[in-house]
């Protein structure tokens, strides 16, 4: 019954005219620029988030959330019509939805796509209801201590479980808790690495850091790389499925979804892993697994409802507990931060509108989705044929205007575009940057956790081995760190994502 009476303030709260306005905008927003090839959500957010500063914080939100799950779909149409995912947890989706267009079967993939994850997102934003105040329950009980180790042990997970060296991924985490520092210290009033230049006595602000390590970043790799792109010449076809076809994905959407929403809890694991392991599961239980990448429908909605399941739960550990497993969590924490709303187990007493209206908002946005995306596909083939040469100088200008709107100081454009080359940089070097930006985010709670556990203690840091949920934490990331120390074996997952990205 009290779920019912969260609920109902919840859709309360999203049903105004001004927050149901904020959502149909981020849908469409970040489905319009998802869109693009190259263009996933965390380049989308991180373009956008000067919008919704200014805005009330659960508006800001609620329209982030758009933007998210908006840019997470956005990436289905540019695999079925060009087949070019937007993202790597686009590519698996990517040979059955083509092959189902080259059979003039573009508009059921489309509709796969949609309705997938529409059941997904439901599905995704239910457990968020149901498993945010249990979870909220039981972090209400730490200390400062325990947030101090939670906050190690995630930051470490998000690097040592993700794809690629992570070695390279905790180094960038370093770097990010360093450029944290950067600013005036709130306990002694003494600056931290601002070279005696006063704009950067408040720090560097983080819509600079994420747009210009994520957006600007992407732009310069985009030009650097050869484009090849057809268009798409075939006809669409019907866009409602046959009643064959929507029985033929009711099974495969819901394991997925099942995959996706266990994946998204975990850190450093997200939509990408979920697609991957949804697909092979529909592999192993085809009948005829040679359908699959030839156009088989099962091909399409698996994959698709595990990303955008994954998308979803991945709200769980952001919300309740003030931990982003990923980079475009971590982007959606700073914007709570920013907004003035302090992450973690208490948003939901102190902030039960912002908590529950958000996730009322996330039902509204899934149908938003199937009612804008279904009739609007005519729009995404006529913007995917655009060169990508016409649009990063509109994506460069916006950027610049966001930033500079924010405080309206000309020195945020500059770092933007220092930050942005030094992004590229890393790209080159396979430096992931997404760790860079969880240890910016996370880095000054850890700091403040960290002093008020210390002064507590009277300066005896022992207390984070001798209190049970801490030295739990802190034995999972000891095991974590040591796992990368074992040889290096290429994971299976990065090289078949990228491979079938390549087609």
């Amino acid at each position: 019954m009290e779920f019912l009476e969260h609920l109902g303030l919840g859709f309360g709260v999203a049903m105004t005219l001004q927050n149901l306005g904020y959502c149909f905008m981020g849908v469409l927003l970040g489905t319009l620029i998802g869109v693009l090839p190259g263009v996933g959500p965390l380049v989308t957010i991180s373009m956008l988030l000067p919008l919704t500063f200014g805005l009330p914080p659960v508006s800001a939100l609620i329209m982030l959330a758009g933007i998210y799950y908006g840019a997470q779909y956005g990436g289905s149409p540019a695999a079925i019509l060009v087949n070019l995912p937007g993202e790597t947890s686009s590519a698996l989706p990517c040979p059955d939805a083509y092959q189902m267009g080259r059979q003039g079967r573009a508009g059921a993939a489309l509709a796969t796509a949609a309705l997938s994850s529409f059941i997904a997102g439901c599905i995704g934003t239910l457990l968020i209801a149901l498993l945010g105040v249990p979870l909220a329950g039981w972090a209400i009980e730490f200390g400062a201590e325990d947030y101090f180790s939670l906050m190690l042990m995630g930051l470490v997970s998000a690097t040592v479980l993700s794809s690629g060296d992570a070695l390279k991924a905790i180094a960038m985490v370093v770097v990010g808790l360093l450029v944290g520092l950067v600013g005036t210290d709130v306990n002694s009033g003494i600056e931290r690495y601002t070279f005696d230049v006063p704009e950067l006595a408040d720090g560097i602000g983080f819509t600079v850091l994420a747009v210009g390590l994520f957006a600007i970043a992407e732009v310069l790799k985009n030009l650097a790389e050869p484009e090849e792109r057809s268009v798409f010449s075939t006809p669409l076809g019907g866009i409602w499925l046959r009643a064959a076809e929507l029985k033929a994905i009711i099974a495969p959407s819901l394991r997925g979804t099942a995959l996706g929403a266990f994946f998204g809890v975990l850190p450093g694991t997200g939509p990408t892993i979920s697609t991957f392991a949804a697909y092979m599961v529909e592999k192993k239980l085809a009948r005829h697994p040679e359908r699959l990448g030839q156009g088989a429908i099962e091909g399409v909605a698996a994959p698709e409802a595990a990303n955008n399941a994954a998308a979803q739960t991945a709200f769980i550990p952001t919300l309740t507990l003030g931990i982003p497993g990923s980079a475009t969590m971590a982007l959606i924490l700073g914007a709570m931060v920013m907004n003035g709303v302090q992450p973690g187990p208490t948003v939901m007493t102190r902030n039960p509108e912002l908590f529950w209206g958000v996730i009322a908002s996330m039902f509204i946005g899934n149908a938003l989705l199937v009612a804008l995306n279904l009739p609007l596909v005519g729009l995404w083939v006529r913007l995917l044929s655009v060169p990508y040469r016409w649009l990063f100088p509109a994506i460069v200008m916006f950027c610049a205007l966001g930033n500079y709107t924010v405080n309206g100081n000309a020195m945020d454009v500059y770092l933007c575009a220092g930050v942005g080359v030094l992004g590229y940089i890393f790209a080159r070097l396979d430096c992931p940057p997404a760790p860079l930006v969880l240890g910016y985010v996370l880095g000054p709670m850890m700091e403040e956790n960290l002093r008020r556990a210390l002064l507590l203690s009277a300066g005896d840091a022992s207390v984070f081995f001798t209190r049970p949920i801490s030295l739990g934490f802190l034995v999972v990331t000891a095991l974590l760190l040591l796992a990368t120390l074992r040889p290096k074996r290429r994971r299976p997952v990065a090289p078949a994502a990228e491979a079938l990205a390549a087609r």
